[in-house]
């Protein structure tokens, strides 16, 4: 009896053993293809698609580094947000201390004392990363760049940047700064869609004249924005610890990718393993329209109107990313009032159409009548019965 059951166990671990293996082997043979068809040469790297947010590929993405004055990226999207919420304009005037005008490192040359506007000091940022303007503008809307870092770390915290901390405004060294490419790439995914900042963020050359009269060339560090097509964005840095460092986005044909390069060994080799993440994206991946704002959703019943019933639509498209060769896997469902009662003011929303894709919603897009709808009055509703009758 005792050997039956030796036997039968000896079987049964064998077979374990079995799929185990099967079960390695292929996930092995997943992961493995994954890293080994592709890398980057630098301490982490990531690349992914704007409109869908997914992620293309990853490397050390959630590794903590210093990421020198990427930085600045939180400093320009601080100050974009006092600009949308109207706490600061760009014609308005800052006086720039002493602490600002003696960072060193990148920057400006900007005189102690007198007076600059936001905008020549935002521009001096977003195009040759100036660690004096940055701090200009930090003092400018926080009253000391202390407290403006509290913000920064606050905002960080608000878009979902697990692994950021901010110790300055400019990236100068600090030992307990950091963040990921996974988070650089959230952060400026945030920054793309402002007017403002791509104002700048295209400009190769430019200069600041300051209040003496003095002229500083400005210089666009980022040189993917000459040289790459599509590339319209992005920010540099580098220091001794960070090494060399780049988020950046490229667009062409309405798909637009975001890649991030952390520490590279050369300033030469951090565009060039960006431009390697910009070329896998549109190689290998295309952009499909997954909902139209232009193609009614749904159509829903009106009452107490001229108009028994009207068609409702998207607030905006929305693409998909799709793998070359691949089925795409984009799920939509619509969820909108079955009924409504006049009157209806064009733009007010009446459901949402959710996008997902393997069974994870990825956005919800609001659904809206697109023109006004007036009650219907007595004499219409009178003619609108007898007509029926």
């Amino acid at each position: 009896m005792k050997k039956i059951y030796l036997k039968k166990f000896y079987i049964i671990a064998l077979c374990l053993i079995c799929i185990c293996t099967i079960t390695l082997f292929n996930y092995s043979k997943t992961f493995v293809f994954a890293q080994s068809d592709f890398s980057v040469d630098a301490k982490a790297g990531f690349l992914m698609d704007y409109n869908s947010s997914e992620i293309l590929f990853e490397e050390n993405a959630d590794s903590k580094l210093q990421i020198a004055s990427m930085v600045k990226l939180m400093t320009i999207y601080l100050t974009l947000e006092s600009l949308d919420n109207n706490k600061i304009s760009l014609t308005d005037k800052l006086t720039s201390s002493a602490n600002a005008a003696g960072m060193g490192g990148s920057q400006v040359f900007i005189d102690p004392n007198v007076q600059y506007t936001v905008e020549e000091m935002l521009k001096s940022v977003i195009i040759s990363s100036a660690n004096d303007a940055s701090v200009a503008l930090a003092e400018h809307i926080a009253g000391s760049e202390s407290n403006f870092v509290k913000k920064m770390n606050k905002k960080a915290t608000e878009l979902g940047m697990k692994n950021t901390i901010y110790v300055n405004s400019s990236g100068l060294p600090a030992p307990m700064q950091y963040s990921t490419a996974r988070d650089s790439a959230i952060l400026l995914a945030k920054i793309v869609p402002n007017p403002i900042y791509h104002k700048y963020s295209t400009i190769w050359m430019d200069e600041l004249i300051h209040p003496s009269g003095r002229k500083t060339e400005l210089v666009n560090t980022n040189k993917l924005v000459r040289y790459y097509l599509g590339c319209d964005c992005g920010k540099t840095g580098s220091t001794d610890e960070a090494g060399y460092c780049l988020s950046a986005s490229a667009i062409r044909d309405d798909m637009r990718l975001i890649a991030v390069v952390l520490g590279a060994k050369t300033g030469k080799e951090r565009f060039n393993q960006t431009v390697k993440l910009f070329n896998y994206g549109y190689a290998n991946f295309s952009n499909e329209k997954i909902l139209s704002k232009d193609k009614p959703v749904a159509t829903i019943k009106i009452k107490k109107s001229d108009l028994s019933q009207i068609d409702v639509f998207a607030v905006e498209n929305f693409y998909g990313i799709v793998k070359k060769g691949e089925k795409s896997s984009w799920d939509i469902s619509t969820e909108v009032k079955q009924n409504i009662t006049a009157p209806i003011k064009a733009g007010e929303q009446v459901g949402n159409v959710i996008i997902s894709k393997k069974g994870v919603v990825v956005k919800e897009i609001p659904v809206v009548i697109n023109q006004d709808i007036d009650s219907i009055t007595f004499g219409q509703g009178l003619k609108k019965i007898i007509k029926n009758f």
